[in-house]
Order: structure tokens, then C-alpha cells, then sequence
């Protein structure tokens, strides 16, 4: 599309200035509702203007919403994941956060041995509380020596399970001997991952903004991220609004031939 008008250029250049792109869903939702983009413009670039991330940080944080399995968005995760390596991401930082949404696959089993663990007491079942074993206690320094904390679903899978956790445990420190994210970064990056509303995980994010504050991570960095989950929300148009300008340019050309068909056959008749 071309012959933009002043405003619509105008319109353009702002939502680039603020988000640091332009796609075909922007060019459609210009001419259809360019209000409706300057809006969210304007409400989308507010925490890259406002807030402490560097622009690298808020891209590898789009790299793990687009890229989650809650979401797979595979246009904005290609999108987000150049603009990373452009700020100067690397490889490995890129892996990582790959390694963090992989993860995020144990939310619904640690949620789930809660409740397990809630029933079987709740029937008088296999309620554990004998003194841990050697190994059991290695496993769990581990832990705590890792992330400085020892949730309640640790202890369940620790108990009824340590082999398991043991494999869990290499999964979530796995890949962090060099060259990737350091801990304030993974972080930020779980706590988006347990923010945004495609995965909404409460009991995981309380878990990570408390690491947060203990890394001594401020205030407005939090802020900023839990602003950005929400950007998620726009897929509806990145989505949508192709399939619109798709179909109205359907509908023009069948209009455009029923209407030169009705004139050829007319013309005779006057």
C-alpha cells in the first residue's frame, strides 16, 4: 500500500518512533482506524519511554512471550528475536530465554503435585514427613543455594520423587555456565512469562518478584515488564487485520464485477 496522506504519514512515523517497527496489520488499522493505532501507539511505546530496561532487554522479553507455548506467535517471535540481535544479544542469551519458556512447561505439573499432595491428606493418605535423606537435603541446598528459596511444590516433588527433581533441577540451572543470561535478567524474563495472561500463574509470579527484590531489582524494572505482558493482547489485530483487508479486497473485486458485468448487459436496453 502507498499514497499515504500527511496524517497518516505523521500517524506512521510516530508508532515506528514508539515501537520500533511497521507491519502490514499497522498499514491496515491506519486506514481503517488510525485513531484507534495512535492510541495504541502511544499506549505500547509508553514503558520503553518511561522505564530502566534496555531496549535489548525488552526485545529478548518479546522473544519469550511470542515464543511460549502458551502463545507461539511465530511472526512477532521472527520479528522480536532480529530486533534482539541488534541491540546486541547474543546466541546464547537468546537460548536462554528459549530455556526459560521450556520451563515454564512445569507450571501445571507443580501446581498439580499440590494438590495432590492437599487430597491425599485431606483422605488421610500418605501424608510424608519423615527426616530427609542425604541426598534428599544435597538436592535441596541445591536449590536454595541456586535461587534462594525453597517453594512448596520443591518439597512435594522432593518427597515423593527425587529423582525427579533431581532432572528438574538440571533443567532450571542448565545452560547457565557462560555466555547467557545472568540472574536479574532470567528474572525479568520469568516474571513476564508467569505475567502475561496467555499462561497466568499467580503462585509462579509471587515465587519470582520476591527472587526479584532479593536480586535487588527495582521497583519500575517490575513495573515495566508487567506492562509489557499485556502487549500480547494486540495479536488480535496483528492477526486479524489482514484477514479484514483480505476479505473487504474480496468483496470490493466481486463487487467491481457483478457491477461491469450489470453494464455490459445493459447497455443495449437504453
Amino acid at each position: 500500500m502507498s499514497n499515504l496522506t500527511p496524517e497518516q504519514q505523521v500517524l506512521k512515523q510516530a508508532y515506528i518512533k514508539a515501537r520500533g517497527y511497521w507491519r502490514p496489520w499497522t498499514e491496515g488499522l491506519l486506514r481503517l482506524d488510525p485513531g484507534f493505532l495512535d492510541s495504541y501507539g502511544r499506549y505500547a511505546g509508553y514503558p520503553a519511554a518511561t522505564g530502566p530496561l534496555s531496549s535489548k532487554m525488552c526485545e529478548l522479553i518479546y522473544v519469550a512471550l511470542d515464543g511460549s507455548s502458551t502463545h507461539l506467535f511465530r511472526s512477532g517471535l521472527a520479528l522480536h528475536l532480529r530486533l534482539a540481535l541488534q541491540e546486541g544479544a547474543t546466541a546464547c542469551e537468546i537460548i536462554d530465554v528459549f530455556r526459560l519458556a521450556t520451563a515454564q512447561g512445569l507450571d501445571g505439573c507443580n501446581l498439580g503435585i499440590g494438590i495432590l499432595a492437599e487430597e491425599l491428606a485431606s483422605a488421610g493418605m500418605d501424608v510424608d514427613q519423615a527426616e530427609l535423606s542425604d541426598e534428599q537435603r544435597a538436592l535441596r541446598d541445591a536449590y536454595v543455594a541456586q535461587f534462594g528459596d525453597w517453594p512448596d511444590f520443591c518439597e512435594q516433588w522432593l518427597r515423593r520423587d527425587a529423582s525427579y527433581f533431581a532432572v528438574l533441577l538440571d533443567l532450571l540451572v542448565g545452560g547457565q555456565a557462560g555466555g547467557g543470561l545472568d540472574q536479574r535478567s532470567q528474572c525479568l524474563i520469568s516474571i513476564a512469562l508467569n505475567t502475561c495472561f496467555t499462561a497466568l500463574n499467580p503462585h509462579g509470579l509471587r515465587v519470582q518478584i520476591r527472587r526479584a527484590l532479593r536480586l535487588g531489582i527495582a521497583q519500575r524494572e517490575i513495573l515495566q515488564v508487567l506492562q509489557m505482558t499485556a502487549h500480547l493482547g494486540v495479536h488480535a489485530c496483528a492477526i486479524g487485520v489482514p484477514v479484514l483487508m483480505e476479505a473487504l479486497d474480496e468483496r470490493a473485486k466481486a463487487g467491481a464485477g457483478v457491477e461491469s458485468k450489470g453494464t455490459g448487459q445493459g447497455g443495449g436496453l437504453e
